[in-house]
């Protein structure tokens, strides 16, 4: 019977809706191009994520499987093993983890949750999965304790108790050590929470109990007292064993650090203040700060090591967080960048009872992951493999890269290679667990991030890893102020000036074009040498958008306006690159700022290493008071030499090759006579922008985090709300006198988000009902659309090519097409001078092509078709080295593609696909008729679009703001997937988001995280092979070996039958009200689709058992018949004997 595909039926309904809906004119050739993509080529999952856990709340080793967890404030998961070996697990309940413990070797792992709640991971599956998890209802959880080797999790409360949890059945055992019959009358008054539990190294009948107040009680298991109780008078954080069993130490409070004999519970053998000033009259130290966990570690050739945290003195006042290592006589200091979360101190054996061997310490920091060296002199610490340097400075924008040239990585590895910090352990990296996937993906990824301190970092991304390759700092560019009271006046943002705001990479000749938050662009060119160029080459451009004003070259501007009427060619006045990069504070005649740029750029020789190095800077220079736009888009063009970017007011094209301005002009005169808007002569403002002056006053005191976060929605309404929207002269004034006061406490996420998102608010006031279901939508208020409205058509999209942009065109010729916010996509046409020696002499030739086609909203995304409805890639010149001798340099430039397509008379061999932030069409070149023509959304908008190459063929991929990811075929614009998949909580995510080819996309998850997702079916039925595992089979280690006289006499580790004493036969049952147990929600499925797990092992155990017992069985019946059959045969054998006893031989 032939399988029956609701998929290919709803494809067809769809494409019928689609060209029913879709306007027709025209001719319609393209109807005879198939499509190969279908549905059922689009799946939506998630793959990996990259970085830093966000607020790190605990952490976890398996000291035999090599594995780290670490738990975070919002419930989530991140387990490392070896480098490559990553995975990323949420909670249901999005609660803080307070706790993890390992099941050592067993491939599972307990987490304690602030909801009160403890769950049971599966790690013997690639993607983990909670098998059980336990609710507890009436006492707070406050610490967990799992001996080694155990299935009984001991769990204390807040109210003092002490619960006894099975691991395998996630039952409460009813076993209850109560904190009064504890303390019994040793304290008056409750002792507190539970904040320590551990077992006897040597006995493990011993129970160690730690309470808040101070008081630490010995319990027996088997006789349910207390042997001892040690009492002090300062609050407890920590309790650490001697491996003997002798000993203990207990972290406290004041800085003091208490040692414990077992059997003398009258006072402490030892007090010591490692951290604090000894009085020499003998009196007490001076007290210092809480010293918040303590560990005690054993060697067999030395000084045991003693390594805490915390104890600082009270007078060390904005001295950072400190990790202290005492070994023997010598104390060590370690001082960390960030507050010390946890740690953890990794030995040889994972036995309590044995020499602990030390050999490094795990350190987990509120933002770094810091693991130190214990066997080397220095304690140095070792180099992470893991991409968790994501935050090293927040991240400001994003681009992702697939399928990019091969020679590209090693290229930029090769160069990467040489910035790597020196002094490293030399030992590999402990944390070693874990197996790589088995798959990969065939081609090679990239992402490259921008940064708030102005820096690039390139990451190689292939086969579900991140490394970083190489780093671009372009703060060296320019000059920096040594103090705040340095600041130049004309800086239009107080924090990160530097901070990246587009990226523009051609990845096939290695050209990069940066846009930063303070208006200024910078061209690089990759090489191989190393060169020290002595005066940085310099392009100030000025422009505005004054259309009752005509400003002459003599008046102190660089340019004039570049033409009076569209379709002509022109050849505008260029601005000259400076001949020094400094330049001074021209002021006008009222004192206004004029013809200034807001940094300086540095006047003395820049050594440029091998990597990326600056061509061009171009900068946007105030005028008559009003500080430049920001760049709203860039892009740039190696086979032209051409960089372009625009802004609110217009756009410029740069020859970053003559190093001359081409053209700069406003958006209203690219339009000509034909501009379709109404727009009224604007006169000049005497501040700032509101885009750049929309700032709370106590925005420049918020933290990095803060900062790289993007406004919510409800401060963005609260800013709007201050707009001019009113008809009431007086509150717009009010609202100028405001702008006025507040311009220079700018926020850069406030520039960067206004720049890029403020020109998409509009016509929200028509949905106000789905407003109230959309938290952003709720951003785009009435209030802020004034804000729109009275701000200038910005230019949001560019795309090079060689195209057919005017109706008479027969030949494609090198083209300009930009989008604007009103939904406008206009064309330039370029005269490209053919040879190199030409190119450097002739300036490029500009004609306007007038508007080609026009949508609702903004434009986001342009790309050309061929004829038969491929992509037709962009041109671009094969990268050479810029520093080579000029013959070897003219022998490798070329050009690709090599040959531009050309058109038969009434014929259409082009088309044009534009996709806006409501519509996407299609449009047929050069006769530009609009061949398919498809709504995306209606109550929302597209936030990211782009036009990618699939496996099976080309579609246009989006993102909307409610959360959907769309994709539609090409060229019929038939949906293929529509998927409910992340609301836009937060203008990160908007920022960040971004596709890329082979069905590949990612985001900023939170301010330290890269999510990565995929929406290709062949990469989500691979994910499987290509995951790797976290557990491998292991053998666990030897026990210690107990000696001869031990064994003997005594004194050895002590076993405990816990299954006798906390069994429900002895114990019996816990109170159901006491906690509630939940079934794991991955459970079944995740044994299904893991090779081996905890419970698939017991079942394979099971079965083993019951083939075992039925041989056995069947071996006894066999016995059993070769037993009756001898007993047949020696009745027979007698009965023979008796037969012929009495008769002679004869006689037979």
């Amino acid at each position: 019977m032939k399988k029956f595909n609701i998929r290919k039926v709803l494809d067809g309904l769809t494409a019928v809706s689609s060209s029913a809906a879709s306007p027709q004119t025209g001719n319609r050739e393209n109807d005879i191009i198939p499509e190969t993509l279908q549905s059922e080529h689009f799946q939506l999952c998630k793959t990996l994520r990259h970085g830093f856990p966000y607020q790190p709340s605990s952490m976890a080793f398996d000291p035999v499987q090599k594995i780290l967890a670490i738990g975070t404030q919002n419930g989530a998961l991140r387990l490392f093993g070896q480098a490559g070996v990553e995975c990323y697990c949420q909670h249901e309940n999005v609660s803080a983890v307070i706790q993890l413990q390992f099941l050592v070797n067993e491939g599972a792992l307990v987490s304690a949750l602030a909801d009160d709640s403890i769950h049971l991971w599966n790690l013997r599956q690639k993607i983990p999965a909670v098998l059980h998890s336990l609710k507890f209802n009436r006492e707070r959880i406050t610490f967990c304790h799992l001996p080694f080797q155990s299935k009984w999790l001991y769990v204390g409360t807040e109210r003092g108790n002490i619960h006894i949890v099975n691991v395998e059945s996630f039952t409460l055992s009813g076993y209850v050590i109560m904190w009064n019959k504890a303390i019994e009358l040793s304290s008056k008054s409750h002792p507190g929470p539970v904040v320590h539990i551990s077992d006897n190294p040597m006995d493990e009948g011993k129970l160690l109990i730690g309470f808040e107040c101070g008081i630490v009680v010995l319990w027996d298991l088997k006789s349910k007292k207390a042997d001892y109780r040690y009492n002090y008078d300062e609050a407890i954080h920590s309790v650490a064993w001697h491996h003997e069993g002798k000993q203990f130490v207990c972290s406290h409070s004041d800085g003091t650090l208490t040692t414990w004999n077992v059997r003398i519970p009258a006072k402490p053998a030892q007090i010591t203040t490692p951290h604090g000033k000894q009085p020499k009259d003998g009196k007490k130290p001076e007290p210092c700060k809480p010293i918040l966990k303590v560990e005690y570690k054993t060697t067999r050739a030395g000084d045991p090591f003693m390594i805490l945290c915390g104890g600082l003195s009270y007078d060390t006042v904005g001295r950072r967080a400190c990790l202290t290592v005492m070994h023997g006589k010598s104390t060590a200091v370690l001082e960390m960048d960030y507050p010390i979360v946890d740690f953890l101190t990794l030995c040889e054996t994972p036995y309590p009872n044995d020499f602990q061997e030390p050999y490094s310490v795990v350190v987990l920091l509120e933002k770094d992951l810091v693991v130190i060296d214990l066997a080397q002199i220095g304690y140095p610490i070792f180099e992470n493999p893991y991409p968790l340097s994501i935050h090293e400075s927040p991240v400001t924008c994003c681009e992702y890269v697939a399928d990019c040239p091969a020679e590209v990585i090693p290229a930029l590895y090769s160069v990467g290679s040489r910035q790597k910090r020196q002094g490293f352990s030399q030992k590999e990296w402990p944390i070693s667990g874990g197996n790589w996937g088995q798959g990969a993906l065939s081609f090679t990824e990239i992402i490259i991030t921008g940064h708030a301190d102005g820096s690039i970092k390139f990451w190689d991304a292939s086969a579900l890893m991140l490394q970083v390759l190489y780093k671009l700092k372009t703060a060296k560019v320019f000059e920096k102020p040594r103090c705040k009271e340095e600041k130049s006046n004309t800086d239009i943002v107080d924090e990160d000036p530097f901070a990246i705001q587009i990226l523009s990479w051609c990845p096939e000749s290695r050209v990069l074009c940066v846009a930063g938050v303070s208006a200024h662009v910078i061209v690089y060119r990759f090489s191989k040498q190393e060169v020290t160029t002595e005066v940085v080459q310099l392009l100030e451009v000025r422009m505005h958008c004054e259309l009752n004003e005509v400003e002459s070259p003599e008046d102190g501007g660089e340019q004039a306006s570049a033409v009076s009427t569209p379709g002509t060619s022109s050849s505008p006045l260029s601005s000259l690159p400076q001949s020094h990069p400094s330049t001074s504070s021209n002021n006008s005649s009222d004192g206004q700022q004029d013809n200034v740029p807001c940094l300086k750029v540095r006047s003395s020789p820049l050594k440029q290493s091998p990597g990326y190095q600056v061509e061009l800077v171009i900068q946007l220079v105030w005028v008559s008071g009003e500080p430049p736009q920001p760049i709203t888009s860039l892009a740039v063009n190696s086979a032209y030499g051409l960089v372009v970017l625009g802004n609110g007011n217009g756009l410029a094209v740069v020859d970053y090759l003559q190093k001359t301005l081409l053209l700069n002009v406003s958006t209203a005169e690219l339009y000509g006579s034909t501009d379709p808007h109404h727009r009224q002569p604007r006169s000049p403002r005497k501040t700032r922008q509101p885009s750049a002056g929309f700032c709370d006053g106590n925005d420049s005191s918020a933290t990095p985090e803060e900062r790289c976060k993007s406004p919510t929605s409800d401060s963005v309404a609260r800013v709007g709300s201050g707009s001019p929207c009113n008809s009431d002269e007086d509150s717009k004034q009010k609202f100028i006198d405001k702008v006025k006061s507040k311009s220079r406490m700018i926020s850069k996420t406030v520039v960067n988000d206004f720049a890029k998102i403020s020109w998409k608010i509009s016509m929200i006031g028509d949905h106000k009902d789905d407003a109230k279901d959309n938290s952003f939508s709720r951003s785009r208020s009435s209030s802020v659309t004034s804000i729109d409205r009275e701000s200038r058509e910005v230019i949001t999209s560019f795309l090079f090519c060689d195209s057919l942009s005017k109706k008479s065109e027969m030949v494609a010729v090198p083209s300009l097409w930009f989008g604007t916010s009103l939904g406008s996509m206009l064309a330039i046409a370029l005269t490209v001078p053919s040879t190199l020696e030409q190119r450097m002499q002739q300036p490029v030739g500009i004609a306007f092509c007038g508007c080609v086609v026009r949508l609702k909203g903004a434009i986001l995304r342009m790309a050309q078709l061929d004829a038969c409805g491929a992509l037709l890639p962009h041109v671009y010149e094969s990268w050479y080295e810029p520093n080579a001798p000029e013959e070897e340099r003219e022998r490798t430039r070329i050009r690709r593609p090599t040959s531009p397509p050309s058109s038969q008379e009434n014929q259409d061999c082009q088309y044009a696909v534009v996709c806006s932030e409501k519509q996407a069409k299609v449009v047929a070149m050069p006769s530009q008729n609009c061949i398919y023509e498809h709504n995306i959304t209606e109550t929302s908008f597209v936030l990211r679009a782009d036009v990618v190459m699939m496996t099976a063929g080309v579609c246009i991929a989006c993102f909307c703001a409610n959360g959907h990811i769309m994709t539609l075929s090409l060229p019929s614009l038939r949906p293929l997937l529509d998927i409910n998949y992340l609301p836009l909580t937060d203008m990160r995510i908007a920022r960040t988001f971004c596709f890329s080819n082979q069905g590949q996309a990612l985001y900023l998850t939170s301010p330290t995280e890269i999510q990565r997702l995929t929406y290709s079916q062949e990469t989500c039925d691979n994910l499987q092979e290509m995951l790797g595992e976290l557990f491998t089979p292991v053998e666990t280690p030897e026990a210690p070996n107990r000696g001869f006289f031990k064994g003997l006499f005594g004194g050895g580790a002590q076993s405990l039958d816990r299954e006798d004493l906390f069994g429900e036969l002895t114990a019996g049952k816990a109170s159901r009200s006491l906690a509630q147990h939940i079934p794991g929600p991955g459970g079944m499925e995740g044994m299904k689709g893991a090779a081996s797990g905890v419970v698939g092992e017991l079942a394979r155990a099971r079965i083993a058992l019951d083939e075992r017992g039925q041989k056995l069985g069947e071996l006894d019946e066999r016995t059993a018949a070769m037993m009756a059959s001898a007993d047949s045969f020696s009745k027979h054998a007698h009965d023979m004997m008796l037969k012929y006893k009495d008769k002679k031989w004869y006689q037979l």
